[in-house]
Formats: C-alpha cells, sequence, structure tokens
C-alpha cells in the first residue's frame, strides 16, 4: 500500500494504519489517530496525448530520462480546467505546439504510480521548441513505433488499432536491455 503522507497535514501526528468501516466495508487507510484526518491516497488523474504532427507521431525525451526513451506527452490538469483544455495546455507548454483537434483514446490505470491515465489523440502544428523539461523528440511513422507495456503504452496500441496498426509490444528482455544502456 502506497502510504503518501507519514505526518497529519491537520494537527502533526503521525498518522498508522487504520482500518475502520467505510461504506462497502472495512479499510485499511493511513488515519489520524488524534484527530480521525484520512489520507484517501487516490490515484493522480494524468494527461497523456499521442501528438500527430505532419502525419507522424512525436514522441519525446523528459530531460532527467536516459538517452533511449521516448514518450508521449503527458501532464497534470490544472484546478478549472477541462481534460480537453488540459492536454492542449500540456502539448503547448512542452512543445510549443498549437492543438487543432482532441480526440479522447481512452483512459488506464497505472497502478505501479498510484495514477490514472486520461489518453487522447490530438492534432498538432507549428514549429516545435522544446520547454527547458524536455530534452528532445523524434518523429515516428506510424509503423515503426513499438508500444511499452504499461501505463501510456496501451494508449499508444489503442491509437495504432484505431488506425488499422496491429500493435507491438516491446518485451521485458528489451526494456531491461534498454533500462541498461540508459
Amino acid at each position: 500500500m502506497t502510504q503518501g503522507f507519514t505526518y497529519c497535514p491537520q494537527c502533526a501526528s503521525e498518522l498508522a494504519l487504520i482500518t475502520e468501516a467505510e461504506d462497502g466495508g472495512d479499510k485499511a487507510r493511513m488515519r489520524c489517530p488524534v484527530c480521525k484526518y484520512t489520507h484517501w491516497n487516490n490515484p493522480t488523474p494524468v494527461l497523456a496525448a499521442v501528438v500527430q504532427y505532419h502525419g507522424q507521431i512525436l514522441l519525446a525525451r523528459n530531460a532527467a530520462w536516459g538517452p533511449k526513451m521516448y514518450a508521449l506527452i503527458t501532464g497534470f490538469m490544472e484546478a478549472g480546467e477541462t481534460p480537453e483544455g488540459g492536454i492542449s495546455r500540456e502539448v503547448k507548454e512542452e512543445t510549443n505546439l498549437d492543438v487543432s483537434e482532441v480526440n479522447l483514446l481512452g483512459v488506464w490505470d497505472f497502478q505501479r504510480m498510484n495514477q490514472v491515465i486520461i489518453a487522447y489523440h490530438v492534432v498538432a502544428d507549428g514549429d516545435v521548441q522544446l520547454s527547458p523539461e524536455l530534452a528532445d523528440y523524434r518523429l515516428y511513422d506510424y509503423a515503426d513505433i513499438k508500444c511499452w507495456p504499461a501505463g501510456t503504452g496501451f494508449a499508444m496500441a489503442e491509437f495504432l488499432k484505431r488506425r488499422g496498426f496491429t500493435p507491438e509490444f516491446m518485451d521485458a528482455a528489451t526494456l531491461a536491455a534498454r533500462a541498461k544502456r540508459d
């Protein structure tokens, strides 16, 4: 169980794993034994974009990643925006591209990171100028994309299926070898 908080944000007491009756039965959660605060530790929604740019797919490398790792443009929603508005903003912030079309691909859980991925296919135009958060980008033909078997990789696979391609997934050995090289 992912803990999240260690101390209560209301009274600063140490949280403890306490089981209490809730709707649907007993549930163990990190709770404050003093003021009864409950840390819900609910999954965080993350927006992701399969960016179609000049008939290809733009994948980017985060500045903190190894040299061979490229992925979808992702980010968090901000208060007061829709998911569609949020992904358009993220694409603009990270690549300087203007989004002209936004289509929902689907929603996938990414439990390893305690996230829910809300993925879109976006059509974007303009001149690519990466934010400091990104180190590089590459353009890929649809047939050359290999999907990663988690999180946003399932969104990429869905995008490819909708265009008549049979997605290929990287196997565990390929992922491990890449991680070692990076």
